[in-house]
């Protein structure tokens, strides 16, 4: 379990020092997207695939990882895919992202916060056996509460795997919907 760890941390420290060490986070910009709007279409047009693809594996890498910037990133798969495809590549990108958080939380954290914190985790594991899937629901739908916060604490419980994927997908649907039309 100890290299399993070693490892995630090591991919996240990676995927981190690409993004600094090139200089990324300018392309997840508004003022980036907007410049290159055009651009994007065009090659989008000849290259459906390729940009569906790329798309749905920086969305998900942002999730997983936990980065800055789904909301540009659902602002643009509208702009550049429309209502209907922008939804359905959003939509899945996001919920497999937030469960891949989810569990790289669950993987690095959940034994020290269950240990540490074992009478505190008692009553919200009980909660979240009977009701987890209503909690996580609740929450996908308020938008004070920051998408990333809800995948890693939901990762520290013993909420099960699929509840959260299907629960997620269904309560981000709304949000999703708004940024991308």
């Amino acid at each position: 379990m100890l290299i399993k760890k070693l490892l995630l941390v090591t991919l996240i420290a990676i995927v981190l020092i690409l993004l600094i060490l090139f200089d990324m986070h300018h392309y997840f910009s508004l003022e980036y997207l907007k410049s290159s709007k055009d651009k994007l279409n065009v090659y989008y047009q000849d290259n459906p695939l390729i940009v569906l693809g790329t798309y749905f594996v920086i969305y998900l890498a942002s999730t997983a990882f936990s980065l800055p910037g789904a909301a540009v990133l659902s602002l643009a798969g509208g702009a550049l895919f429309g209502l209907t495809t922008g939804t359905l590549v959003v939509s899945f990108a996001s919920t497999i992202g937030a469960t891949m958080a989810m569990l790289i939380a669950r993987v690095l954290l959940r034994d020290w916060v269950q240990n540490r914190f074992a009478s505190q985790m008692r009553t919200i594991n009980s909660g979240m056996i009977k009701e987890g899937a209503f909690y996580l629901f609740t929450l996908r739908l308020l938008p004070a509460a920051p998408f990333f916060v809800i995948n890693l604490v939901m990762g520290l419980t013993p909420l099960r795997t699929a509840t959260f994927f299907w629960v997620s997908q269904l309560g981000m649907l709304p949000a999703t919907l708004i940024y991308v039309n």
